[in-house]
């Protein structure tokens, strides 16, 4: 086996691993602080440890032996991936600060969300779920008594049987169908009364994510009108609940986690909420999912520039290392502002949580979910490149995360659902509007570029005129305001001017790498680099 001390002879990186995930990010730990999770430094950097050993391995095993359909109700998975759960739910990524009342709950949750999710992407599906369904089980006193004391325990507990029986339990969800997918509201199947708040469902869904949980929400045609419903997998008295896996999806990536084809044949449910009220029911549980699929793309994000940045700092090429060769200076610190402005916006918006701001964060985790999720497969792929050769061999884990970048785009609503929603708000909830241009307002004066954005997107917020049409430059302009806002305010100002220069202004290309000249690349960089293996890179001669 070749070692790290061989690697470095021969002109290779050593591994970037065995390091300390939250404290090597600085952008990470600043955006903890600032947004009021102080106190929560050294738990966070402690999981930070934690996830920069083992559970790095770990994800890469659970990719390489995907879980399989053993009957038509129950998924076999790799061991690694029920550690990396387990670990998960032990630290209490799943429900934690539902239960937590100290300050900076939420950013601390989401913090250590990101951590987990740079170790393997897969399991924050049933961790962001569970985490999404407390609110939306709030509807229902009752039903919120019964469930979350199990859904807040930090025990995991995979066996399949009621779930009243267990400790802790994890829920998923099963929404669209075949003929409608996004298009709810095309919901065929059918729920009948039973009793109470009891029905029996029967009908299929295109897709249930995490089908080894212990119960779901489900959406059904009750008799008055669309509604929610909790259906557990195992009934009370032991017997299995109509809950039936047609097939696991070969999916693109996100390899690790199963996502399945079901049938429901007389599965008995309780509905959540009023009948014909299922997605006012379930949106509250969507905004926190679509929170999750920015937290994911961000440590996406993160991971590949650290890649990037580590390769290039013990790559030579031409007597020089890639880290002190202006174009490729350039290209890293391009890829730098896109992830220091993602992980500024996801602290913020998880923060709106904690302070109970619903105005600010329903549209801005909207307009954010759209564009950091959107932007992140061109980013992964860039920083694959920068490995050259090596980046598109399965071992450097780049192909892994390019597989999985599209992912959180098309979760919660593809693009053009995210971007329609934010004329919904327009429409609909306009304190939510003025929520977010009271946020981007706070660096008013900080930048003219900034300024000059922001007046733009007021025009295009009150011109009415084709507005579907727009919906994406308009979504996209006001994510982009927020980042530059959050940057501008919070960010070092060489970050925050070559950000407000490139994105909202036409002074860099449309490829990573055209940054203009006089920008302070190596500071970039060097801000984004993890530190971890400060080993000298031995420089091959370059002699006759």
């Amino acid at each position: 086996m070749r070692t790290s001390a061989y690697l470095r002879l021969a002109n290779q990186p050593p591994p970037l691993m065995g390091y300390d995930l939250f404290s090597e990010d600085r952008p990470l730990v600043e955006a903890l602080r600032r947004e009021g999770a102080t106190e929560r430094d050294e738990e966070c950097a402690a999981f930070g440890r934690l996830c920069g050993g083992a559970p790095l391995e770990l994800g890469r095993l659970a990719n390489e032996n995907p879980p399989k359909l053993r009957r038509d109700d129950e998924v076999e998975f790799h061991p690694g991936w029920h550690e990396l759960l387990r670990t998960g739910v032990e630290h209490g990524l799943h429900a934690f600060p539902w239960a937590d009342t100290a300050p900076g709950a939420h950013v601390a949750r989401a913090a250590k969300f990101m951590l987990l999710a740079y170790a393997e992407a897969g399991v924050g599906c049933p961790l962001s779920m569970t985490y999404s369904v407390v609110p939306a089980l709030r509807a229902d006193p009752e039903l919120a008594a019964e469930w979350e004391p199990r859904l807040t325990s930090r025990v995991y507990d995979p066996e399949l049987r009621p779930a009243a029986d267990k400790a802790g339990v994890l829920i998923g969800m099963a929404l669209t169908e075949r003929q409608g997918g996004s298009d709810v509201r095309a919901n065929e199947t059918r729920a009948e009364p039973a009793g109470g708040d009891g029905y029996v469902l029967n009908g299929a869904k295109w897709f249930c994510s995490a089908p080894m949980c212990d119960a779901f929400l489900v959406l059904a045609q009750a008799p008055g009108g669309l509604t929610c419903f909790v259906l557990p997998r195992v009934l009370p008295d032991g017997t299995r609940n109509g809950f039936h896996i047609q097939r696991l999806k070969d999916k693109l990536g996100n390899r690790s986690n199963a996502s399945a084809e079901i049938e429901l044949r007389e599965a008995w449910a309780t509905r959540l909420g009023e009948e014909g009220r299922g997605i006012r029911t379930i949106i509250e549980m969507v905004v926190h999912t679509r929170l999750d699929c920015v937290l994911g793309s961000t440590a996406l994000v993160r991971r590949a520039v650290a890649d990037a940045t580590h390769h290039a700092a013990h790559r030579v090429v031409l007597g020089r290392l890639l880290a002190e060769q202006p174009l490729h200076l350039n290209v890293l610190a391009d890829l730098c502002l896109d992830s220091e402005a993602a992980t500024a916006t996801a602290l913020r918006l998880a923060r709106a949580v904690d302070d109970g701001d619903d105005a600010f964060r329903r549209l801005a985790t909207t307009v954010s979910k759209y564009w950091i999720c959107k932007s992140t497969a061109p980013l992964v792929a860039e920083a694959l490149e920068c490995l050259g050769g090596n980046g598109y061999v399965e071992e450097s884990v780049l192909p892994r995360l390019y597989r999985e970048s599209p992912l959180n785009s098309l979760w919660e609503g593809a693009g053009n659902v995210n971007a329609l929603d934010l004329w919904r708000a327009v429409e609909r909830h306009p304190e939510s509007v003025s929520a977010l241009l009271a946020e981007v307002g706070l660096a008013a004066g900080g930048n003219p570029r900034l300024d000059d954005a922001v007046s733009r997107l007021r025009r295009e917020l009150d011109a009415p005129e084709d507005a579907a049409y727009r919906a994406r430059r308009v979504t996209e302009l006001a994510a982009l305001c927020l980042q530059a806002s959050l940057l501008v305010r919070h960010a070092p100002p060489e970050i925050a001017d070559a950000f407000c220069a490139t994105r909202l202004d036409a002074t860099g290309g449309r490829s990573y790498g055209t940054l203009p000249t006089g920008i302070d690349c190596t500071a970039i960089v060097e801000r984004h680099r993890p530190h971890a293996d400060a080993a000298p890179t031995v420089r091959p001669s370059t002699a006759g």
